[in-house]
């Protein structure tokens, strides 16, 4: 889902959200999402940054809430 932000995200919310995608606690959507940023973008900044883009959910919790998502899609 695109956003469209205004604002730029400042540096302490990309580290945020770049750290809690890291450490497995966000979902790639999600990170991008929290700082205002497209999936894709948020996939070039990560690259910049030193890290791969881990796809799919990397628990329960965030298999379930992909599920959730596309079923609101309608």
């Amino acid at each position: 889902m695109a956003s469209d932000v205004s604002a730029e995200p400042d540096d302490d919310e990309i580290t945020t959200g770049v750290g809690e995608y890291v450490l497995g606690r966000l979902s790639l959507g999600k990170a991008a999402e929290r700082v205002g940023m497209t999936r894709w973008e948020f996939e070039t900044l990560l690259r910049e940054v030193g890290f791969s883009a881990l796809y799919g959910p990397r628990s329960r919790e965030q298999l379930s809430d992909e599920v959730d998502t596309a079923l609101d899609l309608e």
